[in-house]
């Protein structure tokens, strides 16, 4: 137990001195090197450690000037659209919706905003996979048409001409350029620094909260039926399948292999349909599930994996038999997935605008 308050004690503290009222503003950090940092980790992730590249370790000043660009909507084409109009704090940063139509073309997308937490540790993004770092995933929805539809160079001349942001990058990264590779770097510091690891399940692993019975039958359903692809800590393998959603791939040319999951990246026929697994953290409210959003709940997804699944030839082979559970079962299975809520994540001022 000393351990546990002694762990709560740092935690807080660092996110108070990293993230919060304590991040100098622009005006204090000018002409000062950046001040670099390392999150204090949960054991309750599982994780060895923080990774970060090389290349943009994290600083107080980077996360400052990715939080504000992050918020900043005078990035988009029609200066209307964030990256949080579809990556809201309260819901875990996702949407809420199955297929965003927030960008600036006001045309729904083809796949669901995935939630942005515990992104550092992840090796491939967007939900195939395409994109292997953080740095360059931001350029995916800050230039997509349908998104955000930002000119870069209208962005840097924005960013340049602004009364904040030239002290912000060079507080950042120690010089007065303001490049593309800056934005990126900038937003990706910002966005490993939302980590979720406070849940009720945290606190229980952490021995600092119990599990009450129901939740407990529930966590043992779990690990029964769910861990082997929802790996305990980050509650995700980090890896790909197809999991009976449909029997056929349809490839219509304008949408560049779109509906095709993993197989538009590595070309083979076992990732035909196979998509990244998402972590069961937040799970309540990352609504609707799946890459499409084409379940509203819970139950709908468990329905799915009753007598949903469409058999194929890249089926994960953990999914043939289905899963099968009685409704206290279930009840109880859902009872478990409501302690992966992490309230003090959603709640952080820190990440919010």
């Amino acid at each position: 137990m000393k351990k546990a308050i002694i762990y709560r004690l740092l935690l807080l503290l660092c996110l108070h001195i990293l993230l919060t009222g304590c991040l100098p503003d622009a005006g204090s950090i000018e002409g000062q090197s950046p001040d670099y940092i390392i999150p204090v980790i949960a054991s309750s992730l599982l994780q060895e450690d923080f990774p970060q590249p090389e290349r943009n370790p994290m600083s107080k000043q980077g996360v400052l000037l990715g939080k504000a660009l992050f918020y900043d909507p005078a990035l988009s084409a029609n200066g209307k659209v964030d990256c949080a109009s579809c990556h809201l704090p309260q819901l875990a940063f996702s949407d809420g919706v199955d297929l965003s139509d927030q960008g600036v073309s006001g045309k729904p997308l083809h796949r669901h905003s995935p939630a942005l937490f515990n992104m550092a540790w992840h090796k491939g993004l967007f939900w195939d996979g395409g994109s292997n770092n953080l740095e360059s995933l931001v350029f995916g929805p800050l230039t997509h048409p349908d998104e955000m539809a930002a000119d870069l160079g209208e962005v840097i001349h924005y960013l340049r001409g602004d009364e904040k942001y030239p002290d912000l990058f060079k507080a950042a990264f120690e010089t007065d350029t303001i490049t593309s590779a800056f934005i990126g770097r900038a937003l990706a510091q910002f966005v490993r620094t939302l980590i979720s690891q406070d849940s009720r399940y945290d606190e229980w692993r952490r021995n600092e909260a119990i599990l009450y019975e129901q939740e407990t039958r529930g966590y043992q359903l779990y690990r029964q039926h769910c861990s082997s692809c929802h790996e305990e800590g980050l509650f995700t393998d980090l890896k790909y399948h197809n999991n009976g959603l449909d029997a056929t791939y349809p490839d219509p040319y304008e949408l560049e292999g779109l509906l095709l999951g993993r197989y538009r990246i590595t070309f083979d026929d076992q990732d035909l349909g196979a998509y990244k697994t998402p972590s069961l953290r937040n799970i309540q409210l990352t609504a609707p599930y799946m890459h499409d959003g084409r379940f509203e709940t819970l139950d709908e997804v468990l329905d799915h994996y009753e007598n949903g699944i469409q058999h194929n030839g890249s089926l994960a082979p953990q999914l043939e038999k289905g899963i099968s559970l009685t409704n206290q079962q279930r009840e109880d299975l859902l009872a478990f997935l409501a302690t992966l809520t992490d309230y003090t994540f959603i709640n952080n001022k820190a990440y919010q605008k």
